[in-house]
């Protein structure tokens, strides 16, 4: 591309992405301009993708962190020849468009994640970088060779996650991992000087980076940069790109009042004018267009290539083609029971634990692991090897105690396509990686994360580690599925019901403590609520490890005269699935019901309707012995028995 077309093309990306915010009347137009130089080197000159195919699995991914820039994002897939039309940009951050005011993982329009809330987009980097590595190690150069571009901002370097994951990726050395850094000086709040004045290029030297200093609008210095830095293989890529925000704005350039806001019509006829663009909203050259194309073409060929190996390598290679099949288009999953006696007793974690092996060897793509508490989570595929910077078939991920960029990383993994990730901590530390569950169910990522240790009944540890509102606060998000199953059976359906849903994230929430294996019927997890011992006078309603305490407060009422029907719940997204006849059927029309759960009651009325009891702990637990906790709070089967029969005698 000659330095005009260059220049052209910068201009294009800046004039669309004023015109897109002045239009909306909201969103960000300094990064965009700031950025634009980058973009138009990367696009045209590097970056591997194939618009006529978005999907195709040996694409580079790009991600853009700061996604608060998205316009420029939409600019460069409508100029590329993706999916996004003129229309879509002039429908900016507007009901039912593609191009929401920060980008929506829509990997059809080339849309691979959903960034915005700062540093997840460098933390799902990451995971995308893992997912290659580990992919061209099992299938080879031939069949996996791409690599991870993104752009990064201040604020994504000044979130806590770009340091969790950033030490984790130097760690591993992904080689294949560049970033650019938009280092241009400026935060909501004014010059970023009033709060971050680290050595950035330090920072990451530190964690095995390997960083290059440029001047972000010399497009000649970016490509040298970037030619650099993918020649460095054994660490990832920072290319700190100092840049102007709002570059070329004659009056908001490098002010924060370009961060958030449109420049206003006189400034974008100002800014036009000092570019030598027309004042015409939404303008694009033929030539910028035919030329965008034309760099598109590398990004064709290479997935035409691709075809024809891939063809020729599964020919000759039966296993190979049949090995990629169950990596890509895995098949349904039911798991064994591998020998859980009823009326024995074992830890739901515990036994989800033996079940890691059978999982592993059904789904080959299964990897993830724990945030340092593997031993105490279960989580450990026993045949595997760690994935390392010398091992990278290993499907034992080591986080390290980053849980916030486990999470990120996982979901990075989950959009990747071609593996099915795991990431596992206590439940309590859920609230450290919140943002990114949340982020795979916006995303329908299908995610699995396991979670130990979920109630006070985990016992000395105390309050700190002791999930109360945790239940409450999963449940209460879209598109999450949360299953707290009783017992080790349902925990084998748990497995089942995760591993089998992929249109969005599962939250496996198992106990720390041994429960009874119950004699129950099979089969029923996947309808998130059944009867497990019928009654006629009211309905005990419980989950997890509450199951088998109701199961006991039925027999005590039973001598009181009190028939006691009792329903495992172990998932309420599941069961709001069902018919309302099923959910009729099962929490008995017409009968008391009655809730029993060791978390908080909010929430619960959904099941127990306005007149029912809700049984639970709206309280922070105690450093104690498990059956002292389970004695003082009212959580045996006696207490609960006591409690149901007052309430009944008051009704």
């Amino acid at each position: 591309m000659t330095k005009d077309f260059a220049q052209l093309a910068v201009n294009t990306l800046k004039g669309l992405a004023i015109d897109g915010v002045q239009r909306a009347n909201s969103g960000h137009p300094g990064m965009p301009m700031g950025m634009a130089d980058l973009a138009v080197v990367v696009w045209t000159k590097f970056l591997k993708v194939d618009p006529s195919d978005p999907t195709w699995i040996d694409r580079d991914r790009f991600v853009l962190s700061n996604g608060h820039g998205s316009m420029l994002l939409y600019s460069l897939l409508h100029l590329s020849g993706f999916p996004v039309s003129m229309e879509d940009l002039r429908q900016f951050r507007q009901w039912g468009s593609p191009t929401a005011g920060h980008p929506e993982r829509h990997p059809d329009c080339g849309i691979e994640v959903t960034t915005g809330p700062l540093g997840q987009g460098f933390g799902m980097g990451v995971g995308l970088a893992i997912a290659e590595e580990h992919l061209r190690a099992v299938f080879g150069p031939e069949l996996v060779n791409h690599r991870t571009f993104g752009f990064v901002s201040d604020g994504d370097l000044m979130e806590g996650i770009s340091a969790e994951s950033s030490s984790l990726a130097g760690h591993l050395e992904l080689g294949r991992l560049l970033y650019y850094y938009d280092d241009n000086g400026i935060s909501i709040d004014g010059s970023t000087s009033i709060t971050f004045s680290e050595d950035v290029a330090g920072r990451f030297r530190a964690v095995g980076w390997h960083t290059l200093e440029i001047d972000g609008h010399d497009r000649d210095a970016i490509e040298a940069a970037t030619r650099e830095a993918l020649a460095v293989e054994d660490r990832p890529s920072l290319i700190i790109s100092h840049t102007h925000i709002a570059h070329g704005s004659p009056n908001k350039q490098d002010t924060p009042g370009a961060h958030g806001a449109p420049l206003g019509q006189d400034e974008i006829q100002l800014t036009k004018e000092l570019m030598g663009w027309p004042d015409e909203p939404f303008y694009v050259p033929d030539e910028v267009r035919a030329h965008f194309a034309h760099s598109m073409q590398r990004g064709r060929e290479a997935r035409e290539q691709w075809l024809d190996r891939k063809d020729e390598l599964f020919a000759d290679d039966p296993e190979l083609a049949a090995l990629w099949d169950a990596y890509h288009h895995p098949k349904a999953v039911k798991l064994q029971d591998p020998g859980f006696e009823p009326g024995s007793s074992l830890a739901t974690r515990a036994a989800g634990g033996k079940l890691f092996d059978q999982i592993a060897a059904e789904m080959p793509g299964f990897l993830g692991g724990a945030a340092d508490l593997v031993e105490s989570t279960k989580t450990t595929i026993s045949f595997s090897g760690s994935f390392s910077a010398a091992d990278r078939v290993g499907r034992n991920i080591h986080f390290g105690i980053r849980e916030h960029a486990m999470g990120a990383i996982v979901n990075g993994i989950a959009v990747h396509g071609g593996l099915r990730p795991y990431g596992a901590t206590f439940f309590v530390f859920n609230d450290y990686m919140r943002p990114s569950v949340r982020l795979s169910a916006l995303m329908d990522a299908p995610s699995i994360w396991v979670y130990t240790h979920d109630s006070v009944f985990l016992g000395e540890d105390g309050p700190t580690h002791q999930p109360i509102e945790q239940l409450a606060s999963l449940r209460a998000m879209p598109n999450l599925w949360v299953v707290r199953p009783a017992d080790a059976g349902e925990t084998i359906e748990a497995w089942d019901l995760a591993l089998n849903r992929t249109a969005g994230p599962t939250a496996l929430v198992l106990t720390r403590q041994g429960l009874p294996v119950l004699d129950r019927q099979e089969g029923l997890v996947e309808r998130g609520g059944y009867i497990l011992r019928d009654g006629n006078d009211l309905v005990l309603v419980a989950t997890g490890s509450e199951v088998s305490v109701a199961l006991g407060a039925a027999d005590e009422l039973a001598r009181e005269g009190i028939s006691a029907r009792v329903v495992s719940l172990p998932c309420w997204e599941a069961f709001f699935t069902q018919s309302s006849a099923y959910r009729a059927d099962v929490l008995g029309d017409g009968l008391p019901v009655v809730s029993i759960e060791a978390g908080s009651t909010f929430g619960w009325e959904r099941i127990t309707g306005a007149t029912g009891l809700n049984i639970g702990i709206d309280r922070f637990g105690a450093s104690a012995p498990a059956g002292v906790i389970a004695q003082e709070l009212g959580f045996t089967s006696g207490r609960v028995a006591e409690k149901v029969s007052n309430w009944l005698a008051s009704r």
